[in-house]
């Protein structure tokens, strides 16, 4: 499976932007999904992820309240809303897709991985 993830860009604190992560190559349906993230000099975190129906949603407690994680399995694409942006959520967001039923928070749980879309908030 493919994953191409887009949306990111320069946002003051306070403002909001949406990460897209348009899926390829195997039934979407199939994966759970995941966003990460990773600052400069720091290992990658967990920030959310979504069952394979979209039924159950996961959020690290850093975002919880600020972000939404989402899926349309009909356009084979996984979003997440960024409301209330910090500077300290300045990082490189990565979608992932995982096999399997349960959904995972754990990075190695996951099996693809995109390219990552960089993320500024600016204070």
């Amino acid at each position: 499976v493919q994953l191409q993830a887009s949306g990111g860009g320069l946002v003051q604190a306070g403002g909001s932007l949406r990460l897209s992560c348009a899926v390829s190559g195997r039934t979407f349906s199939s994966y759970f999904m995941g966003w990460f993230r990773q600052a400069p000099g720091k290992e990658r975190e967990f920030v959310a992820a979504i069952s394979r129906s979209g039924g159950s949603l996961y959020y690290a407690d850093s975002v919880k309240g600020r972000f939404t994680i989402s899926r349309d399995n009909a356009k084979n694409t996984m979003y997440l809303q960024m409301n209330s942006l910090k500077p300290e959520d300045t990082c490189v967001y990565y979608c992932a897709a995982g096999p399997g039923w349960r959904t995972s928070l754990h990075s190695d749980d996951y099996d693809s991985w995109g390219q990552g879309t960089l993320v500024t908030v600016s204070s």
